[in-house]
């Protein structure tokens, strides 16, 4: 029963690998037997990840990666073949989220808004499209999408975030039905408010707090409080789950 769950030789991208939760994804997944490739636009952050657990023993390259190119996501796909000889997990984890300001949705920049989706959707939308060949040669692949629950909440002040991360689970939805045939999962993670690194250093203790209010697990939650459901869609435990948003939040929103 073990072996389902088990990420020996496989090959998992994760995006947004350098920082936050996606460093602590890069570690886990590599702790589980997987061949790591950490990528992230601050590569001097994915390269100190990488160091980190190859010196443990385990196998990762770093990729200095933005997501809403075109090029630079071709580019990742292609090198990691090149190294490691297949991509079998796609973590899409990179987004733009703690460094946006709480305001309300009359003051947020058209820029801002655009930059926002570039990132958070044709990211995701890019590298599904330069990883899904290789995946497809293979007849098999996993591809977690990182949402969030802010959409089973509706939270205000970061509409922009709010509405990219609700485009996640729709085109994690119909992805899904497009490759199929290939033997590739495609599925959605939602994460409640987590404290990762990056939250700590952007949020004040009283919003802090807050947060754990309304749930039925009533303390605050970590990044490795996700480790196992993305593990799960990422293992052939899931072989037979497509399509489906799994909801990790201590119980807050119930859907």
């Amino acid at each position: 029963m073990t072996g389902r769950f088990d990420l020996a030789d496989r090959v998992a991208i994760i995006t947004g690998g350098g920082k936050g939760i996606g460093k602590v994804y890069a570690k886990e997944f590599a702790k589980a037997g997987a061949r790591v490739v950490a990528a992230d636009i601050d590569g001097a952050a994915a390269e100190d990840v990488v160091n980190e657990i190859n010196a443990s023993g385990g196998q990762a390259i770093a990729m200095a990666t933005d997501v809403s190119d075109e090029a630079s996501t071709a580019q990742l796909a292609q090198m990691t073949k090149e190294h490691f000889g297949q991509i079998d997990i796609l973590v899409n984890n990179a987004s733009l989220m703690s460094t946006l300001p709480r305001r309300s949705w009359l003051e947020i920049p058209i820029e801002e808004w655009d930059r926002v989706m570039a990132v958070n959707v044709r990211g995701l939308f890019l590298c599904c499209r330069a990883a899904v060949p290789h995946m497809r040669e293979r007849k098999y692949g996993k591809i977690v999408n990182i949402s969030s629950s802010r959409v089973w909440e509706g939270v205000p002040n970061r509409l922009h975030y709010t509405t990219s991360k609700a485009g996640v689970i729709g085109f994690t939805r119909a992805l899904c039905r497009e490759v199929g045939e290939h033997g590739i999962t495609v599925n959605a993670v939602t994460p409640g408010y987590t404290l990762s690194e990056t939250q700590q250093q952007t949020s004040s203790g009283n919003y802090l707090a807050m947060q754990s209010e309304g749930r039925a697990m009533a303390r605050a939650q970590y990044p490795e409080d996700l480790v196992g459901a993305v593990m799960f869609l990422s293992s052939a435990a899931s072989d037979y789950i497509t399509g489906q948003t799994l909801n990790v939040d201590g119980g807050k929103a119930m859907h």
